[in-house]
């Protein structure tokens, strides 16, 4: 039986940037189905007890750069602590990314994912501008109508709809990997995916 992934993330999120490429070759090498869904955490947090990262209290953050800086130095994944574009809104590359999985599969959906994570997080790139989206789309190999596509009500209602789904799962942080119904939250927890997919 081929296994369903639901792979929810925020599109600024480190954390599924420290992920992305391992859980896209786990979910491979497993041969499962891997919705690609971009979520909105400024709505997630509200209804979980989350705070963004602003109103975190000072501990809480400085310890988010240390683990920041263990994980890039383990997994041998270059990532800027402070990006230049951070905090950045995410709904614009979340419109984007929906409507590419919508339209040209899940596959397309994981490598402009892959993109934009890494502009955030290596190239120091603001995923909020239209040209930078528009240039991700081009190094993807991805058509260029996709991004005025991602402007209508059509982008909209997508995303919103995986949010929802994210709510409805009992998702609260990014990233997070719905397989079967059962959830496994953060880039940590690869390994009980990767588990859960053989079993």
């Amino acid at each position: 039986m081929r296994r369903t992934i639901d792979y929810f993330f925020a599109t600024m999120s480190p954390w599924a940037y420290l992920g992305h490429a391992r859980f896209e070759r786990m979910a491979a090498a497993a041969g499962a189905e891997v919705r690609v869904r971009p979520m909105d955490l400024g709505k997630i947090f509200p209804l979980s007890g989350g705070l963004p990262l602003g109103k975190r209290a000072p501990q809480r953050q400085a310890y988010r750069l240390v683990e920041l800086r263990r994980f890039s130095e383990w997994l041998q994944l270059p990532l800027t602590l402070q990006p230049k574009h951070f905090p950045v809104a995410g709904d614009p590359s979340a419109r984007l990314i929906s409507v590419v999985a919508e339209r040209d599969g899940s596959q397309a959906a994981m490598r402009l994912s892959g993109a934009v994570l890494t502009a955030v997080w290596v190239q120091e790139r603001d995923i909020a501008d239209t040209d930078t989206l528009a240039a991700l789309l081009r190094e993807t190999g991805l058509d260029a109508a996709r991004l005025v596509q991602s402007q209508g009500e059509q982008g909209q209602a997508l995303a919103d709809a995986h949010t929802q789904a994210a709510i409805d799962a009992g998702v609260f942080g990014s990233p997070s990997y719905v397989v079967d119904g059962e959830m496994f939250w953060g880039q940590d927890r690869l390994d009980f995916v990767e588990r859960r997919l053989l079993a």
